[in-house]
């Protein structure tokens, strides 16, 4: 029993060493060994059941670390949501000790460069449903400050990158515990290093991306930030950060900008209700000589009449809102719905889950800006979580996006890692789709990545209340990623359907046939009124 219970809280421990790979620690080189220790440890384990378990506990340990900053918010209950989803790694932790386990030949060894990682992809897809969190925290996006990394997810995705850090994993667990099989780990490490090298050096970069292009933006991100004095809390918090932002925006004016973003949460009432406020944007956009996009949280109704309270972004012109809003879609769970609130409304007890659903967008939306006419700039708005999703930004893109915005607010996460989290986020979403990125926040952390992913100009942190203006170069081609999409995801799955269909058909032959259709030969027997002989 002792023997188990500490085999239990390594695996705990295993599990969270990946999360120092993501912002704020950022050691993306810790990522490639991280699940070194967690895999040596299921591959031991003396039973299936144990493996599963051992997964499942990984999977926790996984999971509350790289979600820990949500603990002032949903307190014990972020380790009952942890444990519910690290389940997902229990069928993980089976796969590593069949793949794994014992004395793998050089054959078993091979299957398992390519199981183990489409396993864990498996794991992440699941988990990237809205409904349970969505794709926070994919191991890809630690990597979002590598070249080479962001590289390879313009080719495949985040989920490519995830793929690549796994495999380098399993390498290395076979070239240290697998005597045997130590050369197949050891050119699986070469393999992997040629492939991200080719991709690195003959992949063509995405046109415009070089700095100093003529034809390049000038965005300005306005961001009140949570060190101005009552503009995340407080009685009068809605109008004070309206009128922060309008002081920064101000300061704008004469740079020459083709548009202003504010952050998630920046407007807290309906500009429909509010005509004084639309007008105050409007004489906003005048004095700059941009479009601002801002964001309206309130109650308000939509274009089918729903009514209820909605996260929008709404372009404004200098004659007022141009028409282009732009509903928010994908809600976080808990935080802006509680899903099955009858049964789940309790939580609103116990930590600062939502007390009121919001309303999802029906839709998403490209907006083209005001005064370019027909050619006129393409803008791909998401707002907050959204930014975590591949498929939103991908469908943007294919759909005529030049520029995506991301307007966010993280307000309720200041001094942990949630706010550099979300936006290393944009470098990912940015290399993906070969466009610019905008990542405008309320409190920080803003920044602007380049269609090749890498930060353009510096960055707003969270202790500064400030405006910025980012030349920004454009973005022209489709990447692989755009064009074929989740291809990795659907290779991984054909990995693990092959595996299951040659593991039945050995099932099968193995399963002992029917017997011979004969009568069963009758014994003799003495009479019950006589005695044999």
């Amino acid at each position: 029993m002792r023997f188990r219970w500490w085999r239990g809280v390594a695996a705990v421990v295993a599990g969270a060493l990946p999360a120092l790979s993501f912002p704020a620690p950022s050691l993306w080189w810790s990522a490639y060994a991280a699940l070194v220790p967690w895999m040596l440890l299921v591959r031991t384990a003396p039973t299936a059941r144990r493996a599963a378990v051992e997964g499942w506990l990984g999977g926790l340990g996984f999971m509350a670390a790289v979600h820990h900053w949500l603990l002032p918010s949903l307190h014990v209950f972020l380790v009952v949501l942890a444990a519910l989803l690290g389940l997902l790694w229990a069928p993980w932790g089976v796969l590593v000790r069949y793949a794994l386990g014992g004395a793998p030949s050089v054959r078993r060894a091979c299957v398992a460069m390519a199981v183990v990682p489409s396993g864990w992809l498996m794991v992440e897809l699941v988990r990237s449903w809205e409904g349970l969190g969505g794709p926070w925290g994919l191991l890809g996006a630690g990597q979002w400050e590598v070249s080479p990394a962001l590289r390879l997810a313009s080719v495949g995705g985040v989920w490519l990158v995830s793929l690549l850090v796994v495999a380098v994993n399993t390498a290395l667990v076979v070239a240290i515990a697998v005597a045997g099989a130590r050369p197949v780990g050891a050119v699986s490490l070469v393999l992997c290093a040629v492939v991200v090298g080719a991709v690195a050096v003959w992949l063509p970069r995405p046109a415009g991306a070089a700095s100093g292009t003529p034809d390049g933006l000038r965005i300005a991100v306005v961001q009140p930030g949570a060190v101005a004095p009552g503009v995340v809390d407080g009685a009068d918090s809605v109008e004070r950060r309206f009128a922060r932002g309008e002081a920064l925006t101000r300061e704008l004016a004469g740079q020459d900008l083709s548009l202003v973003v504010w952050g998630e949460s920046s407007v807290g009432a309906d500009l429909a209700a509010r005509p004084d406020l639309a007008a105050r944007l409007a004489v906003l956009s005048r004095r700059v000589g941009a479009p601002l996009l801002v964001n309206v949280d309130a109650r308000s109704t939509d274009a089918a009449g729903r009514a209820g309270v909605f996260k929008r972004a709404v372009l404004v012109g200098p004659e007022g809102p141009t028409g282009d809003t732009y509903d928010k879609m994908r809600l976080v769970p808990f935080g802006e719905y509680v899903p099955a609130r009858a049964a789940l409304g309790w939580v609103t007890s116990v930590g600062r889950a939502a007390g009121e659903d919001r309303v999802r967008g029906t839709g998403q939306v490209v907006m083209v800006l005001p005064g370019e006419g027909r050619g006129g700039l393409r803008v791909g708005p998401l707002i907050c979580f959204e930014t975590a999703f591949p498929d939103m930004s991908r469908r943007l893109v294919r759909e005529g996006a030049q520029v995506l915005v991301g307007q966010s607010s993280t307000s309720s996460f200041q001094g942990s890692w949630a706010p550099e989290q979300h936006a290393s986020l944009a470098a990912l979403r940015a290399a993906e789709t070969g466009r610019p990125m905008v990542h405008a926040t309320l409190t920080g952390v803003s920044a602007v990545f380049g269609p090749d992913g890498r930060r353009v100009g510096g960055v707003i942190g969270t202790d500064r209340s400030a405006a910025a203006v980012f030349d920004v170069p454009p973005g022209r081609g489709t990447t692989a990623y755009v064009r074929f999409g989740d291809w990795a995801v659907h290779g991984a799955l054909a990995v693990l359907v092959a595996l299951c269909a040659v593991e039945g058909g050995r099932a099968l032959r193995r399963r002992p046939g029917p017997g011979p259709l004969v009568p069963p030969a009758r014994r003799a027997r003495a009479s019950a009124g006589r005695r044999a002989r």
